[in-house]
């Protein structure tokens, strides 16, 4: 049975090494032991921001599955607030189990009760299967996304 929780610190270790397991994460992520400061900073950061939280699935005390859910609140669509999704990852040996449409569907049942109007994400464009996922889920590439690195950290 799969649990749908909010990360602690003490799943980081298992956080990290989903992020760092795909080929794109590979190139930007450092799963180390002891993991590297920057994700404990990060995690406590986050924690301390409201309505910012890493949604896990979890089997057996295993961390399957794992996303980054942030509440946005805005003055634009006559101040609606929006979720944005990050970082959606699910274990290698998990894929295509269900574990990722139950973790998106949780994702989006959270920002429902909070109030949001909208859920956004974005995607890389080399993630082909990913993009059916999402639109299986009914999100609609309707906008394109871009992003500015600003620095070293950034282009990892």
């Amino acid at each position: 049975m799969i649990e749908f929780r909010t990360a602690r610190r003490e799943d980081l270790q298992q956080i990290v090494r989903l992020l760092a397991e795909d080929p794109l994460g590979a190139q930007r992520e450092r799963y180390e032991e002891p993991l590297p400061q920057a994700y404990l900073d990060a995690f406590e950061r986050m924690s301390r921001q409201p309505g910012n939280r890493i949604l896990l699935a979890v089997d057996d005390g295993e961390v399957a599955g794992c996303l980054q859910l942030t509440l946005i609140a805005g003055l634009s669509r006559q101040g609606l607030t929006r979720a944005q999704i990050e970082g959606v990852r699910v274990a290698k040996d998990r894929r295509g189990s269900g574990i990722g449409e139950g973790l998106m569907r949780q994702a989006i049942e959270i920002a429902r009760a909070e109030g949001c109007g909208l859920v956004q994400l974005t995607t890389d464009q080399r993630r082909a299967d990913a993009h059916r996922f999402y639109e299986r889920l009914g999100f609609v590439a309707s906008h394109l996304g871009m992003k500015l690195a600003l620095g070293p950290a950034e282009e990892r």
